[in-house]
């Protein structure tokens, strides 16, 4: 959705100002329908931004979508109180609101800033419209620090605006994970973790640690390939990063490749590879004979790039898994990764946008769609071998229900045990003997279920 203002009056492109406008242009296209990727990916080439530039904007954005639910809450009643009597709807203004949104987001996480945010808020606000919002933007933000208390407290006691998710979303999380919902809603609105995986093939996690350390990047061993930065890095800022000494991968995500335990020699596929975290890291624990497809030709440009930085080899093709008729040559694989595609509700906080642009009905959509991959690539398992099912999800629809009810339709298929924690940890057991990783400071919420095919 595209949204049309007034010509747009300059702003010092070093300046808050210039940063919270540009940050509004993203957010209002967010809340418009679009994906906060692609938002962010028309901000850069609209304008000529330096790192710096995209650092702020990309911050505010993120920043003001996280915690929506309560930007929004606060924009509500502070809207109605400064529009005026007559009726006029000056702040139902797209480019306006998302100005405001990022305005409060900045004014609640920087409040000795909050003289400053204010005054660089209206100058970005005269921008718009050739100036006629400028007392509008003024009387909020000015009404949202006089009533602090007053509104804290109202945003406290309102379910969305506290746990800052929609109300389907915190009644399903809360549904599922009794003990666990409020410590998953609350990870879902902090910052995700930057770890690594450390290419066995080029060094060890102790070695690479002594290189972060050489360049000044303070970081941790997680286990025998996975290492947890204290603060993100660009990865030109990782020591051989280009010479494929490492890659940048969550944690739990890690765990696709050790659960699946290929083999040395077995055929493998990866179904849904893209970007090809997964597809490397089969091929860095194993030499096997590895296909990798995904749907999007674009995307299976990202595999191979990241092959070739890695110095690993597979097939890849651009394919729907759905119609093996069409990719597979009749032979059997001994591994399947099943990576398919899910709401990504475990890993929110990195995209703070799914939030608010997934609606209930798309939770069975996905899992229709997961029911069809898993059908199709069941017939191209070989006897005896091992399909990993794998979602980024914490709704049991998309996870121990799919499992459940594959289970139920194919004889042949049995779920084996995967470990698992105590319901308070980090990982949860199913009675199915499936694995759900709970979003954590040190990973990302993922699901796992290990179907092996009966002889």
């Amino acid at each position: 959705m595209k949204h049309r203002t007034a010509p747009i009056s300059p702003l010092p492109p070093d300046s808050l100002a210039f940063a919270l406008l540009r940050a509004a242009g993203v957010i209002a296209n967010v809340i418009g329908g679009r994906n906060l990727d692609v938002a962010l990916a028309a901000c850069w080439q609209a304008h000529s931004l330096s790192a710096g530039q995209r650092g702020a904007v990309q911050d505010l954005a993120y920043g003001a979508l996280r915690q929506y639910g309560r930007g929004d809450f606060f924009l509500a009643r502070l809207l109605r109180e400064a529009l005026d009597e007559d009726g006029d709807k000056q702040g139902d203004k797209p480019l306006l609101r998302a100005l405001l949104l990022a305005a409060l987001y900045r004014l609640e996480t920087r409040p000795a800033d909050a003289h400053t945010t204010v005054n660089q808020a209206v100058a970005a606000a005269a921008a718009i419209g050739r100036g006629q919002f400028k007392a509008l933007a003024n009387a909020v933000l000015r009404s949202r620090l006089r009533r602090d208390d007053e509104l804290l407290a109202a945003a406290n006691a309102d379910p969305v605006a506290f746990h800052q998710h929609p109300r389907w979303w915190i009644d399903r999380i809360q549904s599922a994970y009794t003990l666990q919902w409020q410590e998953i809603l609350a990870a879902g609105n902090g910052h995700p973790p930057m770890t690594l995986r450390v290419n066995r093939g080029r060094g060890t996690v102790d070695e690479y640690l002594a290189q972060l350390a050489a360049a000044g990047i303070a970081a941790r061993g997680l286990d025998e390939q996975a290492i947890l930065l204290e603060r993100p890095q660009a990865v030109d800022k990782l020591p051989g990063f280009f010479d494929g000494l490492a890659s940048v991968q969550d944690w739990g995500a890690q765990r696709a490749a050790q659960l699946l335990d290929a083999q040395p020699g077995q055929r493998v596929l990866d179904a849904c590879a893209a970007p090809g975290g997964k597809t490397a890291h089969i091929l860095e624990l194993a030499d096997v004979d590895l296909l990798a497809l995904d749907l999007d030709p674009l995307r299976t440009v990202r595999i191979e790039e990241n092959l070739r930085r890695l110095g690993l080899n597979a097939k890849v093709m651009a394919a729907d898994c759905r119609k093996p008729d069409t990719w597979w040559d009749g032979r059997p694989f001994e591994r399947i990764l099943a990576d398919v595609p899910c709401s990504a509700s475990g890993v929110v906080r990195r995209h703070p946008d799914s939030k608010w642009l997934r609606r209930p009905e798309d939770i069975g959509k996905f899992a229709r769609s997961q029911r069809e991959i898993l059908a199709a690539l069941w017939r191209v398992l070989a006897p005896g071998g091992r399909m990993l099912v794998c979602t980024c999800s914490l709704f049991p629809e998309e996870n121990v229900a799919q499992v459940a009810a594959f289970t139920q339709a194919h004889a042949d298929a049995q779920c084996l045990p995967l470990s698992g924690g105590a319901e308070g940890g980090t990982e949860r057991g199913t009675e199915s003997g499936a694995l759900q990783l709970i979003p954590q400071p040190e990973h990302d919420g993922f699901f796992y279920a290990l179907l092996q095919k009966r002889i």
